[in-house]
This record gives C-alpha cells, sequence and structure tokens, in this order.
C-alpha cells in the first residue's frame, strides 16, 4: 500500500514539477531583466519605465494564462475520453485564438501607451520612455500568447518538459545572452535587453509550435489511455489497481 501511493506521488511529480519550474523559470527571466535594467545608465528612471511597461503585460498575462489553462484542460479531457481528431482540434483552435488575441493585446498596448505611463509617474522622462518601451513590448505580446497556449497545449498532452527545454532554450540561452549584449555592448540600454527578450520568446513558441504540429495526436490517445492506467481484465475495467466497474470502458 505505502509503495503504490509512493509511486503515485512520483507520477504526479513527474507531472507536476516541470510544469511548475516552466512557469517560474520564465517569470524569474523577467525578474533577471528587471535586475539587469539597474545596471543601465539613468538606473533609477529606466527601472521604473520596465516597471510601468510590465504592469501593463501583468494584465495581458492573466488573459493568456486563462487561455493556457483553458487549452490544456480540453486537450487533455478529449486525450483522456480517446478522441485523437477532438484533441488536435482543440488544440489548434487554441493556438488560433491566442495568434488573434496576441493580435488585440498587441493594439491594446500601443494603444495604452500615451495614457499608461502618466498613471503611474509625473516625470516626462519616464512617461517617455514608457511610450517607446511599450510599442516593442508590444511586439513581445505577439509571441507571448501563442508561447503562453502551446505551453498549456503541451501540459495538455503530458509531455511538460518540452514546455521547460524550450523555455530554458529560448529565454536562458537566447533573450539574457542576447539582450544583455544588445544593452551594454552596442548601447541600446533597455530596448536592446526587450529585443532579445523577443528573439527569445519568438524561439521558444517556434519551437512549441512546431512540437504541436507534428504531434501524433492517435499515439497521444493511446498513451493517455496508458498514463491513466486504463486496463481491461476478465471483462472488468481497472484504473491503476481500483475496480471502476464490471464492464469494459469505451473510449
Amino acid at each position: 500500500m505505502v509503495g503504490s501511493k509512493a509511486r503515485h506521488w512520483l507520477q504526479l511529480l513527474r507531472l507536476s514539477v516541470p510544469c511548475c519550474l516552466t512557469t517560474c523559470l520564465e517569470w524569474w527571466c523577467w525578474e533577471i531583466l528587471v535586475l539587469l535594467t539597474g545596471r543601465l545608465p539613468d538606473a533609477r528612471r529606466m527601472v521604473e519605465v520596465i516597471a510601468v511597461v510590465l504592469n501593463f503585460d501583468y494584465i495581458l498575462y492573466s488573459v493568456m494564462l486563462s487561455l493556457a489553462t483553458c487549452a490544456s484542460v480540453r486537450v487533455s479531457n478529449e486525450l483522456g475520453a480517446g478522441r485523437a481528431q477532438a484533441a488536435r482540434n482543440s488544440a489548434y483552435v487554441s493556438l488560433g485564438l491566442s495568434i488573434l488575441s496576441g493580435l488585440v493585446g498587441a493594439l491594446a498596448t500601443v494603444g495604452a501607451r500615451g495614457r499608461w505611463g502618466s498613471l503611474f509617474s509625473h516625470d516626462v522622462q519616464v512617461v517617455g520612455g514608457v511610450r517607446k518601451m511599450m510599442v516593442l513590448m508590444a511586439l513581445v505580446e505577439v509571441v507571448n500568447f501563442p508561447l503562453a497556449v502551446c505551453g498549456g497545449i503541451v501540459r495538455g498532452t503530458a509531455t511538460p518538459l518540452i514546455g521547460m527545454y524550450a523555455t530554458v532554450g529560448g529565454f536562458y540561452l537566447v533573450a539574457l545572452p542576447l539582450g544583455a549584449a544588445l544593452a551594454f555592448k552596442v548601447k541600446l540600454a533597455l530596448g536592446g535587453l526587450l529585443l532579445g527578450f523577443l528573439a527569445g520568446a519568438t524561439i521558444s513558441a517556434a519551437v512549441l509550435v512546431v512540437f504541436v504540429a507534428f504531434k501524433n495526436w492517435d499515439e497521444e490517445a493511446k498513451r493517455a489511455e496508458k498514463l491513466a492506467g486504463l486496463s481491461v481484465e476478465g471483462g472488468e475495467v481497472h484504473i491503476g489497481r481500483e475496480l471502476v466497474g464490471g464492464e469494459q470502458l469505451s473510449i
């Protein structure tokens, strides 16, 4: 009994830890961006600018996180029910909605840039910096939405390590080094940091989109059945070690 419970806990941790790390690693990367901003010339104003810009991004993040969660639940439910085609359609519709939402989010960012900075500061230079940086941030939002939703789809297929690898590769191997080089070597300052993050997010999103596009959904449905522990023995259906019913389950 103890061994069975421990095994189930390990199965849960193998799924949940990469999901948690993916979100944390991406969030921490943006926090590192703020720390790097503190090393720029006129650091006080630059930190104010990026803080105000990211406040708007956090609002949009709640939307993209909701879409990602919906995609994850829908895809996983369809796979668990053995409906591979429905899971595929759900993934593609979610991806399409994320692209549309990214464009809307970008337009909202550009539209708000004229007044958003003045809500937080009366410093003319800070407000002007926010106005400029929100244009770059709008481009990042175009990529952020598909990236978040693709991450949700990947979680729904119980392959969270793919999302974690994409995050590490895109943000830590591309975004941070490239952003730092553009900011400090090329002297693009905060704009350089955001350009680096745009490149990193684009690479992460591209990796996940390719992964979703070339996924064998029939195989994923079979894999979901196996991961759920469904088995038929003597006409009785079991989930793991627990009896579910006396008739064969049709999925």
